[in-house]
């Protein structure tokens, strides 16, 4: 079983969160947490988390939890130091992780979160109204440099 990891990347005000490894509450809670951290170190409204390579089976029960455990999360954070409107929080994830009911969505938004889930990455970035120019600038593997070769004379 490998642990779930995650990374960050900030742009203006949107962070794109890659995430993968195999769930677990325990550790898609840190990783929320962690989350949290960098939302507010880099001021952004919104988050596109990519969860598409995250693997296992969420029971229902986990699925609720987890949805609580985010929006009390960012329910302190509002109460306590985020000065902005709340975030908007776009997952983008594959089944089964990706509840096809939606439960953990449902949970959230009843809870004051503004989150959705999705199975299309594009679908995503619409609903958080950012530029596809923009996330497809942040989500591109760098580009190996090609080297020139001088000729000799």
């Amino acid at each position: 079983m490998s642990s779930m990891s995650l990374r960050g990347i900030p742009s203006a005000d949107l962070l794109y969160v890659i995430t993968d490894g195999d769930f677990t509450l325990d550790e898609a809670t840190r990783n929320f947490g962690i989350m949290l951290d960098m939302v507010l170190a880099n001021d952004s409204r919104k988050v596109l988390m990519d969860g598409r390579s995250i693997v296992g089976e969420p029971t229902a029960v986990q699925r609720y939890y987890y949805a609580a455990f985010a929006s009390d999360s960012v329910g302190l954070l509002i109460a306590n130091e985020w000065m902005f409107d709340p975030p908007r929080f776009a997952y983008v994830l594959n089944e089964p992780v990706l509840d096809p009911l939606r439960l953990g969505q449902t949970v959230a938004r009843k809870r004051g979160l503004d989150l959705k889930a999705f199975n299309d990455i594009d679908e995503a970035i619409r609903w958080l109204k950012v530029s596809p120019e923009v996330v497809r600038f942040i989500t591109e593997e760098p580009k190996p440099s090609k080297r020139v070769r001088r000729q000799s004379k």
